[in-house]
C-alpha cells in the first residue's frame, strides 16, 4: 500500500538481519509502522529489542534487509549512499545520547555544520543558526566550546543542530541517557515545546517516565512491535519519579 498524504514515515514488513561469523541476528522482524506529520512517537522496550536499529533505518543510517520504507512519500530503502546522505541531511535531524558535538568547534560552528554540507550561503547559515540557538535558550553561548558546557547545555546545542536544517522529522536516541534527572526533564520539556510548535518527533527511550511525554508509545520486544498505546502528559504535569524505578 502506498503512503497517503499525512504519512511522514511508513514502514512495511521491515526486517533487519545482521550476519557475523555464520550467525544470523534478527534485529527487526516484519515491522509495520506509520508516523504522521506532527506526531510525537516514543519507541520503548528492553535493551537489545531493536529500538536503535529501527531508528537508524528511519534516519537512513542503515538499510533494511527486507521491506519497504517511504520517507515523506519517497521510497528510500534502495537508495545509494550519496542519495541517502543527501536526503538525510535535508529531511532528518538527529539527537544522540552522547550529544556528538565536535570538541574543536564552538557552539555556533557545531550547529552550523549540517548547513555547511549543503553549501548554503554564509548569511543564511548565520540567520538559521541564531534562530535555532534562540529556540533552545543557548544563543548566549555561541562562542563556548562543548567542554565549557554542562551536559544539559550540550544536549540543548545538539537539539539546535538537529533543528537548524528544518528537517521533516527529529529522531532522538535516548536523549536523556547521559543527563541527571533535572536536566533530563528540562530536555524533555524542550522536546515537548518543539512538538507543540509543529515538529514531528520519534524518540527511543528505555525510561517509561519519559515515554509518557509522547502521544503514542510503540513497544518492541525481540525485534517485533508487541504493543501500541496512547498516553501523554498534560502540559505542566511531571512524570512520577517512582515509575520505572
Amino acid at each position: 500500500m502506498e503512503p497517503n498524504g499525512t504519512d511522514l514515515i511508513r514502514l512495511e514488513g521491515v526486517t533487519k538481519v545482521f550476519y557475523t561469523d555464520e550467525v544470523e541476528t534478527h534485529a527487526l522482524s516484519g515491522i509495520h509502522l506509520e508516523i504522521h506529520k506532527g506526531e510525537y512517537i516514543s519507541i520503548a522496550g528492553p535493551s537489545g529489542c531493536g529500538k536503535s536499529t529501527l531508528l537508524s533505518i528511519m534516519g537512513l543510517l542503515d538499510t533494511p534487509t527486507e521491506g519497504k520504507y517511504w520517507l515523506n512519500g519517497t521510497p528510500v530503502e534502495d537508495l545509494d549512499l550519496a542519495d541517502r546522505s543527501r536526503i538525510r541531511n535535508r529531511e532528518v535531524g538527529f539527537i544522540f545520547q552522547s550529544f556528538n558535538l565536535i570538541g574543536d568547534l564552538n557552539v555556533f560552528e557545531n550547529v552550523e555544520l549540517p548547513l555547511t554540507y549543503r553549501g548554503m550561503p554564509s548569511g543564511e547559515r548565520k540567520e538559521r543558526v541564531q534562530k535555532a540557538l534562540e529556540r533552545v535558550g543557548m544563543s548566549h553561548r555561541v562562542k563556548h566550546y562543548p567542554s565549557q558546557l554542562s551536559g544539559g547545555q550540550q544536549q540543548r546545542v545538539a537539539v539546535a543542530r538537529a533543528l537548524v536544517g528544518e528537517p521533516a522529522v527529529l529522531l532522538a536516541d535516548e536523549p536523556t541517557g547521559n543527563l541527571d534527572s533535572k536536566n533530563g526533564t528540562a530536555v524533555m520539556d524542550l522536546l515537548r515545546e518543539l512538538h507543540r510548535a509543529g515538529a514531528t518527533i520519534v524518540m527511543v527511550t528505555h525510561d517509561p517516565r519519559f515515554a509518557r511525554y509522547a502521544q503514542r508509545t510503540v513497544t518492541l520486544f525481540d525485534g517485533r512491535i508487541v504493543n501500541e498505546s496512547f498516553e501523554q502528559l498534560e502540559m505542566g504535569e511531571q512524570p512520577s519519579a517512582i515509575e520505572g524505578a
